[in-house]
């Protein structure tokens, strides 16, 4: 399985965000026992996606109402891949447009997740961008959202039926750091690549750029976007080079792509 991205710094204040959105997406179109070849890479994607489309395929987004969850289903909507998608959150959101019309909204109890196994069923494709702080939720509450809801749903998607799982993490994510917010994201990163989904993708930015009323020192220092892949075994891409992110908010213009 040939590991492929792209991702994308750009302006308007969210340009990390962008790139795990556009990651999130472009990450399908892998599939190197296509024998066809193209004039350039955009007819190439384009093909792809419509081969894409036809596959009839469904998906579920975990963490909707957040930064990089909000651009996800706006690039997804957009290019039109999925014949379903289905948001899975503990409160309907309010949508304003046609493009948002068809949307499926499963309202759930992350402390029952159990009792809602149906609203995982039956997805091709699981985007996961739940996540909270120990500012805001406190360490219990951060481990029991970033850790115990992501995982919980990961299982439920898993014994529904899904294929492929995705999962926004953090750079530097690691189960042995004495770090509690990376420990936690590396500890649920090694869960749910146990859990052996035909595909698990992971997606490590360095700091989200984008204006919070909410301060999150775990993101900040990071360098550079990471991005895993995992069939049978993980592979790794490594750093595609190392950029650093404020958390003043400031802007990146530069465009990235990583490719095998």
């Amino acid at each position: 399985m040939r590991p492929c991205c792209s991702s994308l710094g750009n302006a308007a204040g969210i340009s990390a965000v962008l790139v795990v959105g556009i990651a999130l997406i472009f990450n399908y179109f892998d599939d190197d026992t296509v024998p066809v070849k193209y004039s350039s890479m955009s007819e190439d994607i384009k093909a792809q996606e419509e081969q894409f489309r036809l596959q009839n395929q469904s998906c579920f987004i975990l963490g909707a109402s957040g930064e990089t969850g909000k651009v996800l289903l706006e690039e997804l909507l957009q290019r039109n891949l999925f014949s379903r998608i289905t948001l899975i959150g503990r409160r309907k959101l309010t949508f304003e447009g046609e493009a948002y019309k068809n949307l499926v909204q499963e309202v759930v109890d992350f402390e029952k997740l159990d009792e809602h196994a149906a609203a995982f069923q039956g997805h091709h494709v699981g985007y996961c961008c739940l996540g909270t702080t120990r500012a805001k939720a406190g360490a219990d509450g951060f481990v029991r959202v970033d850790h115990d809801y992501v995982l919980k749903s990961a299982e439920l998607a898993k014994a529904g039926g899904c294929q492929q799982f995705h999962l926004e993490s953090s750079r530097g994510a690691d189960k042995d750091s004495s770090f509690l917010y990376l420990k936690v994201k590396g500890q649920v990163e090694a869960e749910i690549e146990a859990l052996d989904f035909d595909r698990f993708s992971i997606y490590r930015p360095g700091v989200l750029l984008v204006d919070r009323q909410e301060s999150r020192p775990g993101e900040c220092g990071g360098k550079g976007h990471g991005v895993q892949h995992s069939a049978s075994a993980r592979e790794e891409d490594g750093d595609p080079g190392e950029q650093s992110h404020r958390c003043s908010g400031e802007e990146s213009t530069e465009m990235r792509k990583l490719l095998p």
